[in-house]
């Protein structure tokens, strides 16, 4: 029995259980938003209205920039308010009117963050003014930068929690912003694999495509060679290997040269072996015209690449099919 002296199967002990519960998650949302809300004041008060007020950004890049930051302040307070109070379900009711802005807020993360850096560089003022309230003591070291980002974390919160509309609505517009953030980062590891290889002949920044790893792994020639050691980059529809350029190269030191694209359609992927620690492992790649050996003396990097290369076969094989049945 509890200290109230109810039972532990008793309705009344399973609803002082659920009580508290209800109060500690309360309790965890609530904190999460006054330190959402302490952000997004700080950004308020010390850019957004004063750069309203002395015009040092047009309004339409003052727009971009911050977005609808003013808005999420607003919702963000309301919820506070009924989580203070305890009112844990209609206040998630409520926040879900204003959900949308954070669908908004995300997918616009991009070009805000693009032209924030446009204007650091073009704006002689907005500049200074940046680096003047950087330095004030609320803002801890932190710089505007990173305040901005939308804080995913704060809306996953929100999931499990209140009522089941409230929660299906929450757990939408998440999956909205996490596809949004996927995609963006896809966005981004594509130009940077695109930027590691010489010249523009192999295209990474293909539409649906997806980066998926990369890694040294070593090319077992057919005949009695040596081993030629290559980085490969897997994405959801092809492999590609690539070799480091000439280290006194003028302009591409830095930089890969590609060796050879090979399409994961009709690619077959075995474990030659590799079934102790010690000796690594090689995997086999069967194309219709050729067959790729892979060394690692690595035994979980040989592991990781076979299951990374078997579910991305597998993904396009299914993608493939799906396609031509339609």
């Amino acid at each position: 029995a509890d200290r109230a002296g109810a039972k532990p199967c008793s309705p009344l002990y399973q609803r002082a259980r659920w009580e508290r519960k209800r109060s500690r998650t309360a309790k965890e949302l609530l904190e999460t938003e006054h330190n959402y809300l302490e952000q997004l004041d700080l950004v308020l008060t010390y850019f957004v209205t004063i750069l309203k007020a002395k015009g040092t950004l047009k309004p339409a890049v003052l727009e971009t920039v911050f977005g609808p930051l003013e808005s999420l302040y607003s919702a963000s307070h309301v919820l506070s308010l009924h989580l203070e109070k305890g009112n844990l379900g209609p206040g998630l009711e409520n926040f879900c009117q204003s959900l949308d802005l954070y669908g908004h807020y995300a997918e616009n993360l991009e070009q805000a963050n693009k032209t924030l850096k446009e204007q650091l560089r073009k704006n002689k003022s907005f500049r200074r003014f940046k680096k003047l309230q950087e330095t004030r003591p609320q803002f801890q070291g932190r710089e505007l930068e990173d305040l901005l980002p939308f804080k995913y974390e704060t809306l996953r919160g929100y999931q499990g929690k209140g009522k089941r509309n409230a929660v299906k609505s929450v757990c939408e517009v998440s999956q909205w912003v996490q596809d949004i953030l996927d995609k963006r980062e896809n966005s981004l590891q594509l130009l940077r694999v695109q930027k590691l290889l010489k010249g523009q002949k192999t295209q990474v920044l293909t539409p649906g495509r997806w980066y998926i790893r990369e890694g040294w792994l070593s090319v077992v020639p057919s005949k009695g060679e040596e081993l030629k050691r290559r980085m490969f980059f897997l994405f959801s529809d092809i492999l590609i290997a690539a070799k480091p350029c000439h280290p006194l190269h003028l302009l591409n030191s830095n930089k890969l040269s590609c060796r050879a694209v090979y399409p994961l359609h009709q690619c077959s992927v075995d474990k030659v072996f590799g079934h102790t620690r010690s000796q690594g492992g090689l995997l086999s790649l069967s194309f219709p015209h050729k067959t790729l050996l892979l060394m690692s003396c690595n035994q979980q990097d040989i592991n990781d690449w076979y299951r990374s290369l078997t579910a991305a076969f597998n993904c396009f094989s299914s993608s493939l099919s799906s396609t031509t049945q339609s």
